[in-house]
């Protein structure tokens, strides 16, 4: 299976951070957030990597990841996005590297506690379709929501006012051959972009599409809020260092 990164847009509404980077090199604690993605996409088992990015800052990727030698990589490849088309459009730039093979999608401000592993290897075995992960949560207006009849998902609404469902979708998404052929069946929606929720409910007319529950917290980071509480959940899962006690430091007494 091959991994793809989806690392474009302009981060509107990070600005101004953005006005001078990309949003996926912003820090997330100690590192760049496009670390976390591919970070998950490396430990499921996945070697083959495509990062798409765009923007005036595409290059910043190759200088920073290079081939990917501090992920265990000997190669990773780039391509790059033009404007802003959607995640559907970012994903149809990927059908030359994908050569027929199944792809495992994650967005590049994903951020995940848990692994994959285990999902990847489910749709390893999957003959064909698709396969998404839902996550249970508090605000799923705000996120494109799977309604689910017993094992089954039976449609996804994008950011509905009254949610059937409390089972986000998470943006990790794995798809087999035929998504190339669906995302070139796509129109616009009222945003102007080609929607990954459109791409998702094309396999689920099909009876193609099955789901896991992702473990542990899960988090975007493409808003001020959650920049901040991506960093806070990742410094949570860090072992705990003491700090070291300065010799004649206040409250504490010299030697």
């Amino acid at each position: 299976m091959k991994g793809i990164v989806l690392a474009g847009g302009t981060g509107s509404r990070l600005f101004p951070l953005t006005k001078i980077t990309n949003k996926h090199l912003l820090p997330i604690y100690d590192k760049p957030m496009i670390y976390y993605p591919i970070q998950s996409l490396v430990e499921a088992g996945i070697r083959d990597l495509l990062i798409v990015t765009g923007g005036r800052n595409s290059g910043d990727f190759l200088r920073l990841l290079a081939n990917g030698k501090e992920f265990g990589l000997k190669h990773i490849n780039y391509t790059y996005q033009e404007g802003e088309g959607g995640i559907a459009e970012a994903l149809a730039l990927a059908e030359h590297f994908a050569e027929g093979s199944k792809i495992c999608v994650i967005l590049g401000d994903n951020i995940i506690e848990g692994s994959i592993a285990q999902a990847v290897q489910d749709f390893q075995q999957q003959e064909r379709g698709a396969k998404i992960l839902l996550k249970q949560v508090d605000d799923a207006e705000r996120f494109g929501v799977a309604e689910i009849q017993g094992d089954h998902i039976v449609g996804i609404e994008e950011k509905p006012s009254r949610p059937k469902s409390n089972y986000a979708v998470t943006g990790i998404y794995m798809y087999d051959q035929t998504v190339f052929d669906k995302t070139r069946t796509l129109k616009p929606s009222a945003r102007g972009e080609l929607e990954i929720t459109d791409v998702n409910n094309a396999y689920i007319r099909e009876g193609t599409m099955t789901f896991n529950y992702l473990e542990g917290w899960w988090t975007d980071a493409g808003t001020f809020e959650s920049l901040i509480r991506a960093a806070n959940l990742v410094h949570g899962t860090l072992p705990r260092q003491k700090e070291p006690v300065m010799a004649g430091a206040s409250g504490v007494k010299d030697a």
